[in-house]
């Protein structure tokens, strides 16, 4: 994944915490649905390094240019996806606001430019450290 973002997430806080839950596993689309009305007016951007859906070529493809919307991203991640080794970065604008990082199919990695998100996802996943 290309981390041309650096610069903006570091001003972010950030959480981690398992994928797995037992036998479930918490997809991109689960994590979206968890923003609720914040992650409404976000575009966002996805790179995936390990292609294993072509709905995995159609988010890249529409994260080029101007990006996509949430619900167009939900569409594109339901019904069940699981990532491998991908990142979406959620835009306000042109500010980066959120970056949502899936390692391996194993962890979740979330920054946050606004500490409610982090407040919530915390709240559902109690498992959750920060980073």
């Amino acid at each position: 994944m290309s981390r041309d973002t650096t610069a903006a997430e570091t001003g972010m806080k950030g959480i981690t915490f398992r994928a797995w839950r037992g036998k479930h596993y918490v997809t991109l689309a689960e994590l979206l649905v968890r923003l609720g009305s914040f992650g409404l007016d976000l575009t966002w951007r996805v790179e995936c390094d390990e292609i294993v859906d072509p709905r995995c070529v159609e988010m890249e493809r529409r994260s080029a240019g101007a990006g996509m919307d949430t619900l167009t991203l939900l569409s594109l991640t339901t019904p069940f996806l699981q990532l491998i080794d991908a990142e979406a970065h959620g835009f306000l604008e042109d500010k980066l606001v959120l970056v949502l990082t899936e390692f391996d199919s194993s962890l979740w990695d979330v920054r946050a430019a606004d500490e409610r998100v982090l407040s919530e996802l915390r709240h559902h996943f109690p498992d959750a450290r920060d980073l």
